[in-house]
């Protein structure tokens, strides 16, 4: 079972009845849609220009269904819970409401994929402070731990033996001026449920789609192996 047949089965008729028609017919059309969660405390708009560029690369690699739409609700909204692969990210202060934290860890216990992108590229910044603390709060103090460059997520759809692949803003010596060579992760019953990063991917793949024929090697191909690792595991 995959986890997009998990969550369904998990969070069953009663949450999928309280969506409008409308959303339960997206729901089946399409096999991923990218879900950006809006948080009170933060900046969450950030990098506008990432999530089309992935999709982009999704329908290109893959033959997932993919709605070509970027999604954008709100945290504190029952309807995220539905969403098969969930996208949060800022520079600025993360510091969750009644509402927020109660979506966020039913949501990942309950076998939903939250992908966490730090902008600041900064282990010391106001980003990374607060959203680990939160962790620590919802999930306990060792909940967040490095993922091991072995992880099923370096090889669910590109191979990347090296663990995850630099950025340029790393390489460059924006934020904290260190190449992070580790991803971070909560699993909760063996699941990967929240996936953090301080590496800056969004703002590394802000850019026009029709750009990427510009690279050498399209530096989306990482995105795309955690939106299958997601909908897969």
């Amino acid at each position: 079972m995959n986890r997009a047949q998990f969550l369904r089965l998990m969070l069953g008729g009663a949450a999928m009845a309280a969506l409008p028609s409308f959303a339960r017919a997206q729901a089946g059309r399409y096999d991923f849609w990218f879900t950006r969660l809006k948080y009170d405390s933060g900046d969450w708009d950030v990098d506008a220009r990432m999530p089309s560029n992935l999709i982009t690369s999704l329908i290109d690699y893959t033959t997932l269904r993919v709605d070509p739409t970027e999604r954008v609700i709100a945290l504190s909204d029952p309807r995220m819970l539905d969403a098969p692969f969930c996208y949060l990210a800022g520079h600025k202060l993360v510091e969750f409401n009644a509402a927020e934290r109660q979506n966020f860890v039913r949501y990942v216990r309950n076998g939903g994929f939250v992908f966490v992108d730090d902008c600041n590229h900064d282990i010391d910044g106001l980003f990374a402070k607060s959203f680990e603390a939160q962790m620590a709060k919802l999930f306990g103090p060792a909940a967040l731990k490095k993922l091991p460059n072995t992880h099923a997520l370096y090889r669910s759809f590109f191979k990347f033996p090296d663990g995850p692949p630099a950025t340029g803003f790393e390489l460059n010596g924006w934020g904290d001026d260190l190449v992070h060579d580790y991803l971070k992760g909560i699993e909760v019953d063996g699941r990967l449920g929240v996936l953090y990063s301080n590496k800056d991917y969004g703002c590394e793949w802000d850019y026009d789609w029709r750009n990427k024929r510009f690279l050498a090697e399209d530096n989306t191909r990482f995105g795309v192996n955690i939106v299958m690792y997601a909908l897969n595991n």
